[in-house]
């Protein structure tokens, strides 16, 4: 490094947590690059860019094995499994991110919520793919020709439609900032637990033949990771109510009567975050 590099006595050294050498000097960014400020902005619009494009990851992955139960394709479900590794990938490479950006920056009010939210929806990502890794599991589990129930299939078929459109809205939500999208995502869910409870009494009800009575408990199961894919993604919903309004509530609970819409009911856990 040149004499003319090293910090001058006058100036005081390199400013406080600027980064600056060992020996003392000031680190130069490249030419062109953002610094300071700008550079933090900068680094936490990739990482919610990142994010968000997990969630096309999961939609894919939702299509593939949808098709795959359908179709009762072992090759495609293997597929779903062996593709687990990109979302497992992205959740790493996101989740490190914010890491080092914690590490190097000193983020408040809604730049911390934001941090914070993306740690939660990243989570959340990673268990959507890891349901589809469930579902893609039990296909084979089946057979080659299982006693398919058509009525059970179709309201499979159903969840799982709603499912998509859920992680969907949910990537809109947090992307536009959206509280009462986010919220909407309830709606959807309802629908899937309805047709979880009326998948289980379908499958009790489905006859004494044990190959049937065998694949129905499997299906059953396919439907319990569809539901985990529809609360992972209020959760998400929830995250974006709390970057924009500072407060974390559920959007429901079934231990607590909901407040209206918009409100905080009795089962909201508000916790203040604060402001500049």
């Amino acid at each position: 490094m040149s004499p003319g590099s090293s910090a001058s006595a006058e100036g005081g050294g390199p400013a406080q947590g600027g980064g600056g050498a060992e020996d003392g000097s000031a680190a130069t960014p490249p030419a062109g690059a953002p610094s300071g400020r700008a550079h933090f902005q900068q680094q936490l619009n990739e990482l919610e860019t990142r994010a968000l494009s997990a969630l096309d990851l999961i939609v894919e992955q939702l299509d593939r094995v949808l098709e795959a139960l359908s179709h009762q394709d072992v090759e495609l479900a293997q597929m779903v499994i062996a593709d687990d590794d990109r979302v497992d990938g992205r959740y790493l490479e996101v989740h490190q991110g914010i890491l080092s950006l914690l590490a190097l920056q000193a983020p408040v009010a809604g730049d911390l919520r934001l941090v914070a939210a993306l740690l939660h929806m990243i989570k959340h990502i990673e268990r959507m793919g890891d349901q589809c890794v469930n579902i893609a599991k039990l296909i084979p589990l089946s057979g080659s020709e299982p006693p398919v129930h058509t009525e059970l299939l179709d309201a499979l078929a159903k969840m799982g439609a709603f499912a998509r459109s859920e992680v969907v809205q949910a990537k809109a939500a947090f992307a536009g900032r959206d509280a009462s999208l986010a919220e909407d995502l309830v709606r959807q869910d309802r629908e899937i637990n309805r047709l979880n409870r009326e998948i289980f009494r379908t499958a009790i009800e489905i006859g004494d033949d044990p190959d049937t009575r065998e694949w129905a408990m499997h299906m059953t199961l396919v439907a319990r990771a569809l539901e985990r894919i529809g609360d992972n993604a209020v959760d998400i919903g929830e995250q974006v109510a709390f970057v924009v309004t500072g407060l974390f509530r559920e959007f429901s609970d079934s231990s607590h009567p909901a407040g209206p819409k918009g409100e905080l009911g009795s089962g909201a856990r508000p916790e203040p975050f604060w402001e500049p």
